[in-house]
């Protein structure tokens, strides 16, 4: 019985050993794959930690470029007309759409007050013209008995003087007249200058009160042969207006299509409330495809310049220290650069100051981005940090 219990317990004894070893190399094992893991980890945060960025180099305007702006077409000429006289509108020979030479009949206006009125200031004129005859056939004749002592100088420089007020009195019912011979032309309303009637706001038997402020114009007429270009231009574009300048139009009526216009002056100062340069451009229309009011696009070109370079307007960075961008040093490192943008081109911008061709800039940098961060360039195949 002892000489069999006695390997027993040896055997138990070596399964004891094997057991606490294997366990040993259990946890060890478990304990290397735990470091490797934290390792991995590290490295991965590590990694992620470090933006990757796109970049690019600024490129100088060596073909120049060009701006767009919002502008608004205006006839070559317009003008309201408004009724002289009063009266009711007899007929009415135009309407909207019309084409119109100068001096053709709009309108007539039926006036029978400025009819009496002219009756009534010709009869004047009459009797004033015959007491203007009569004075003076009374102040020769005084004139010639003054000669023969039949009269006092008194009597005949009396009868002179009636005679010259009664000219007077002619003259001035003279003048009446013409002024309402003048005021009967205008029963007739002609156009003014050859162009199109774009309103027509009376119609027969209308009640017609001249020149009172509350009574409307009865037609508007354009001349469309031409348009007028109205283009407000931002103080920093300004200097790109000059003599010579052609501008290219389009809007929104005809899609695709291109309008030519050149410029024939600006207003040579700035508004101060909007601090635009309002430049004026003329537009050939022989065909009627503008219309007046339109709005419209107009597109400037902009000359060359190689003192700036040009940059897309995602690279800019608004902080407290103004306007900068991220540049990339050899080692990867940003710097935060201070520009000056020279032109606002919208999506993008001319710099003047603060950048080289030769400079790499940032692309949509982060906001979290700081003077002297490591970045990786995506865009120079940098692989991305590894998955945990």
């Amino acid at each position: 019985m002892s000489s069999d219990h006695k390997p027993s317990r040896k055997r138990l004894m070596l399964m004891g050993v094997g057991g606490l070893t294997l366990a040993a190399l259990l946890v060890a094992n478990g304990l290397h794959a735990r470091t490797m893991h934290e390792q991995s980890v590290s490295a991965w945060t590590e990694t992620a930690a470090i933006p990757q960025v796109m970049v690019f180099q600024p490129k100088q305007n060596v073909a120049g470029d060009t701006l767009r702006l919002p502008a608004h077409l205006e006839a070559w000429s317009k003008a309201p007309i408004h009724a002289r006289v009063s009266g009711y509108l007899k007929d009415w020979k135009a309407d909207i759409g019309t084409q119109v030479k100068a001096g053709q009949v709009l309108a007539e206006i039926d006036s029978p007050d400025l009819d009496q009125q002219m009756a009534q200031t010709h009869a004047r004129l009459v009797q004033e013209q015959a007491n203007a005859r009569l004075a003076e056939t009374t102040a020769t004749r005084w004139q010639n008995l003054l000669a023969s002592h039949s009269v006092s100088r008194q009597e005949a420089d009396e009868k002179t003087s009636n005679a010259a007020a009664a000219k007077a009195n002619a003259e001035a019912a003279a003048a009446d007249y013409a002024r309402l011979s003048a005021l009967e032309s205008y029963k007739t309303i002609r156009a003014p200058f050859a162009g199109t009637i774009t309103a027509r706001n009376t119609d027969i038997g209308q009640l017609i009160k001249a020149d009172t402020d509350s009574d409307p114009e009865l037609f508007n007429i354009a001349d469309t042969h031409q348009l007028r270009l109205y283009v407000p231009v931002p103080q920093n574009y300004a200097a790109v207006i000059h003599p010579g300048l052609e501008a290219e139009l389009t809007v929104p009526e005809h899609p695709g299509e291109h309008f030519k216009a050149r410029l024939i002056g600006d207003s040579t100062a700035i508004d101060r409330r909007s601090g635009t340069l309002l430049a004026q451009f003329v537009a050939d229309n022989p065909n009627g495809e503008l219309l007046p009011g339109d709005y419209a696009e107009a597109t400037l070109p902009i000359p060359a310049d190689t003192h700036g370079v040009s940059i897309p307007a995602s690279a800019l960075i608004f902080r407290a220290q103004g306007t900068q961008v991220a540049v990339l040093d050899a080692q990867n490192h940003v710097h935060l650069q201070d520009i000056h943008i020279g032109l606002d081109l919208g999506e993008r911008l001319v710099i003047d100051q603060g950048l080289k061709p030769a400079d790499r800039v940032v692309d949509n940098p982060p906001d979290a981005l700081r003077e002297g961060d490591p970045v990786q360039l995506a865009d120079a195949g940098g692989a991305h940090a590894p998955k945990a």
